[in-house]
């Protein structure tokens, strides 16, 4: 028997309870792990808390990555003991997920652990830390460069935001970050900004084109903020796109397109190809400082997600919050 957070619905509204399941239970798939640690994103808020149509099918373990150990693995993949990670591939969505002591995933969907992690580091990075590492490479694809100005984050106090103002600062492009929380402004300094404008400056409509002010970005919000951003990109400049925590529509024009050559760039973590997402977790490892541990993450037990659930929708966690698992 094994604890797992259990998402039901009754009469249209979402419910969490803490069970105790057995292997039994568990959905089909090819690889059991034991589960070490998983970790609370925007979109598992969204799930538990019931506010996004996240989950189709009831009942459901939530918890879209956790990291932990192979028990058993019917192929030859993996063998009893490797240390894996899990991100994406619907899981926690329309698969049971992490938030639980065991799961049962297909072998596809697992990275083995790369030299350098553990567990707990790799559910640190999570999610957000690999959708902030596909941003970066994709301006890197793009071809901006630290020389040609600087790069805007948005959303910055967010999982996906504070990783790529870390990862950006460490590759050493100059960082701005955007914020709507100005008492982590301090924190923000410390992963590497070089200096935090209010959200409030973005969120009111703007000009179709505006002044150049930004090399690339990185924006996890979406709406009307990113519209305002891409008016503000320089000329052939890019932004990687992975969010929408500001909603999901884009009021913008075609302008900043034809006129300056701005470069609008979805990235996707969900489906990404194994190929890219191994190579992305080998970047994780030699960038990510081992202060942006100690710095930008806390551990919250799986009783203490509901809550955590609830304030993440509501815009009140800066960085990431990872669940322990191990030892319930």
């Amino acid at each position: 028997m094994f604890k797992a957070l259990v998402l039901e619905q009754q009469e249209k509204k979402t419910l969490s309870s803490i069970k105790q399941l057995d292997v039994s239970d568990l959905p089909d798939g090819d690889v059991l792990v034991d589960v070490d640690y998983s970790s609370l994103n925007f979109k598992d808020g969204l799930a538990i808390t019931g506010k996004g149509k996240i989950i189709r099918n009831f009942p459901m373990v939530p918890g879209i990555d956790f990291a932990g150990t192979v028990a058993h693995c019917e192929t030859d993949t993996f063998k009893a003991g490797d240390k894996v990670i899990l991100t994406g591939w619907g899981v926690g969505e329309n698969h049971w997920g992490g938030m639980a002591g065991k799961a049962r995933v297909k072998a596809s969907q697992l990275v083995k652990m790369p030299e350098g992690l553990d567990s707990q580091k790799a559910m640190a990075i999570g999610t957000a830390g690999l959708t902030a590492m596909l941003c970066v490479m994709a301006l890197e694809d793009a071809g901006v460069k630290p020389e040609d100005g600087e790069i805007l984050v948005t959303g910055a106090s967010g999982g996906v935001g504070s990783v790529a103002v870390n990862l950006l600062a460490k590759l050493d492009y100059k960082v701005v970050a955007v914020s709507g929380r100005e008492q982590n402004t301090p924190l923000l300094e410390s992963l590497g900004a070089s200096r935090v404008l209010p959200r409030s400056q973005f969120t009111e409509k703007g000009r179709p084109l505006d002044k150049q002010f930004w090399a690339g970005a990185v924006d996890t919000v979406g709406s009307q903020l990113l519209a305002n951003v891409l008016s503000q990109v320089n000329y052939g400049g890019t932004v990687a796109a992975c969010g929408l925590a500001g909603g999901f529509d884009l009021p913008t024009t075609v302008m900043p397109f034809i006129l300056r050559g701005v470069n609008l760039q979805g990235v996707d973590s969900v489906m990404c190809p194994l190929e890219r997402r191994t190579a992305a977790w080998n970047r994780l490892v030699e960038l990510v400082p081992a202060s942006y541990y100690e710095q930008a993450t806390r551990v919250v037990s799986l009783e203490e997600v509901a809550e955590q659930a609830e304030a993440i929708t509501n815009g009140q966690v800066t960085g990431r919050v990872l669940v322990k698992i191990i030892g319930t």
